[in-house]
């Protein structure tokens, strides 16, 4: 297995090397932002929306990053070509940096950022081909009045607490409601739902990130012509859906068969099959086209 590789503050090393101070407030607090990416080909796949994604969110927490946006695309290739795989997984963190005890940040002198790059399977093959089974967790998203879920932040521990509920039950993933009981997302994925070919899907207001692969979907549904809306949906909507699904950068697309031990029209289902056959066709457009044109430089 190849080793896990990081980039910190501008040098590579092992990712077991690689050491964060017991002072960062990133590690203290959660004061921090953070992007997942995924690259194939040994290219990242939209990698100019998750840095831009991850300056909008450092700028909402007043966190001034040390790196400008080719400063950090630059980073990722490197980190990508010392990783020597085609395919993997990175995570990029921007942490408040080392500062004093306490909450004021006024102190933290300089943000720490690094670059993982490894493997992350966070399914296994067979849930991926069966589809997941999946829990409404009792633990409830953040409400935007109190962290916008546009910010992706290193605090995840609401998320960490419904995902436990799902070990807990014996099911695969967990999905999250908001303070008035909307559906907002799961513990690391956008959720999708079809309802008489119709693609249906909560909005941020209802505590969604807005997902890269989420918006992925939106333009794969238009150019296959299928409806896709962002509404307000409840659990009975996921109960009595025809399909579901989640998306994100670590899961990419999953078909889901069961809410609450109620099993679902389809799984997996025909708009899935579409959309998936379409993403995976995505992939190899963008991934290999970025290869090609840097293989002519």
């Amino acid at each position: 297995m190849t080793e896990a590789i990081c980039w910190f503050n501008g040098e590579m090393m092992p990712a077991s090397a690689a050491r964060v101070s017991v002072l960062d407030h990133g590690l203290l607090y959660g004061d921090g932002v953070f992007e997942g990416i995924r690259f194939y080909n040994g290219r990242a796949l939209r990698l100019s929306r998750h840095i831009d994604r991850l300056f909008r969110s450092a700028a909402a927490i007043r966190l001034a990053a040390p790196y400008d946006a080719g400063a950090l695309d630059m980073a990722v290739h490197d980190t990508i070509s010392a990783y020597g795989q085609d395919r993997g997984y990175l995570r990029l963190v921007v942490t408040r940096g080392v500062g004093k005890l306490g909450l004021d940040p006024s102190a933290c002198q300089r943000p720490n950022v690094f670059i993982i790059a490894d493997q992350l399977a966070m399914m296994s093959e067979t849930v991926r081909h069966a589809g997941a089974r999946t829990i409404i967790a009792a633990t409830r998203r953040l409400g935007a009045d109190g962290l916008d879920p546009r910010i992706k932040s290193l605090n995840y521990l609401n998320h960490i607490l419904a995902r436990m509920e799902a070990g807990n039950a014996g099911a695969d993933e967990a999905i999250l409601l908001n303070a008035v009981g909307h559906v907002a997302e799961g513990t690391a994925d956008n959720i999708f739902i079809v309802r008489h070919g119709k693609l249906l899907t909560p909005p941020c207001c209802d505590g969604a990130l807005e997902g890269i692969t989420r918006e992925i979907i939106f333009e794969l549904a238009q150019e296959l012509g299928i409806d896709c809306t962002e509404t307000t949906l409840g659990p009975y909507d996921l109960y009595t859906a025809d399909e579901c699904f989640l998306t994100g950068t670590g899961a990419e697309l999953v078909p889901v068969r069961e809410v609450d031990g109620r099993p679902l029209g389809s799984c997996p289902g025909r708009i899935f099959f579409m959309l998936q056959t379409a993403f995976q066709k995505l992939i190899e457009r963008e991934t290999m086209a970025r290869r090609l044109s840097a293989l002519r430089k």
